[in-house]
């Protein structure tokens, strides 16, 4: 895995190319689907079959992925007895779900942030926790932002956002909206009833086009597990227990709201696979369960810090590292950055922060969670020649996640 300290797990792991797909200007399509690679990118890269950063960049360098065109699916806000909603069984009809999802509609937010250190935007989508601006989103939809702004789908308004903090295995994060306040939140369900074959809507800002549409479908699986890995590094790690649909999930998706059909949230639309094409109507996506994510959401707004939770601002090291033999080896130093203040160069291992073994770069990446700007720390390094010392950094402050 390849990652960079402090900047967003993409510009700390897969940052160039996080879905895999390289950018060939703003408006990059995927290439044809290729055969299942293992890669890494501490959940953020492609995934062995699964796209996990279904959040939509705009950039020169980082190009999470843009859907130009339509959205096949069909759009919020269908009349009842709208025919665009397919069935999708004997029991429930067209008319069943668009009154699902406009149940939900004025309780999602649409999620846009501006990548600074790599010179792109991202486009996600959100769920609208509290009344006065706490919103629900996956983490990736955020990592990397130097900015964030937040439409309401209720209001209209537009809002300046703040990430109060995030679970970077768990992909999920909690953005509060400065002055927002009589926001619509979206009515929660419970994901622990959902059973296999409930009809389902994912609602999101697929292609990032700033319309949200719903892609209808079915459960077809619980409890499901996909990895995420990094073609340049053997390291891998999981999300567990999710909803598995068919349904037309697309970047832009990312944190919005997986609905049933009596118009409850019933999960957190996070990945979808690779082997189907976009936009074709014959996806097959995940969802975190919804009661897994409000656990974490309320660690979030209660601001208490663990191992895995991260609260405020992000520190920043300024190095990308991809995994060697015991240590995370540095590839690249970000110029004025606290690393380069040290001397520290491409080539160098780091085995340990403080007294925390260091033996990848996800472990690196998951270490610095810990800490925040302003916080010294001391690193334990091997240099080309294989002489090992120690050297000590004050963080800086960098981009979220």
């Amino acid at each position: 895995m390849e990652s960079t300290l402090g900047m967003s797990e993409d510009v700390m792991s897969v940052y160039p190319n996080q879905n895999g797909w390289p950018a060939q200007g703003p408006y990059a399509p995927p290439p044809p689907p290729q055969p299942p690679r293992r890669r890494h990118g501490s959940i953020f890269g492609v995934v062995a079959v699964i796209v996990l950063a279904m959040a939509v960049a705009i950039g020169l360098v980082s190009s999470r992925f843009t859907m130009p065109g339509p959205h096949s699916s069909a759009p919020f806000a269908n009349a009842p007895g709208s025919s665009v909603l397919e069935p999708v069984d004997n029991k429930t009809t067209p008319a069943d779900l668009t009154d699902a999802v406009d149940k939900v509609t004025p309780g999602i937010a649409l999620v846009n942030t501006e990548l600074g250190l790599q010179n792109g935007a991202g486009a996600g989508t959100g769920i609208v926790l509290t009344s006065d601006g706490d919103v629900l989103t996956n983490n990736h939809v955020v990592q990397g932002a130097t900015k964030v702004e937040v439409t309401d789908v209720g209001n209209g308004k537009t809002y300046s956002g703040t990430v109060t903090g995030y679970d970077r295995q768990d992909d999920l994060a909690v953005i509060h909206l400065s002055n927002a306040s009589g926001l619509k939140t979206a009515p929660l369900g419970d994901s622990d009833k959902v059973k296999v074959g409930d009809a389902i809507v994912g609602v999101g800002n697929a292609g990032g086009t700033g319309t949200p549409t719903a892609a209808a479908g079915r459960v077809t699986a619980l409890n499901q597990s996909i990895t995420a890995s990094d073609e340049s590094s053997g390291a891998s790690e999981q999300l567990t227990g999710l909803i598995q649909v068919a349904a037309d999930i697309q970047p832009g998706d990312s944190g919005g709201p997986l609905i049933n059909s009596a118009g409850q949230v019933i999960g957190v639309d996070t990945a979808a696979s690779q082997g189907f094409r976009m936009g074709a109507g014959n996806g097959e996506g995940y969802a975190i369960p919804i009661n897994k994510a409000l656990s974490v959401a309320k660690q979030i707004q209660a601001k208490t810090a663990s191992d895995r939770v991260h609260i405020g601002a992000t520190a920043f090291l300024g190095v990308s590292v991809s995994d060697t033999n015991g240590g995370a080896l540095i590839r690249n130093v970000v110029r004025g950055g606290p690393a380069d203040q040290l001397g520290l160069g491409a080539g160098t291992v780091v085995t340990k922060i403080d007294n925390y073994p260091v033996d990848s770069a996800t472990t690196l990446v998951n270490t610095m969670d810990r800490y925040h700007p302003g916080d010294t720390i001391t690193l334990t390094v091997t240099d080309r020649t294989g002489r090992t010392g120690t050297v000590q950094a004050k963080l800086g402050q960098g981009p979220v996640g």
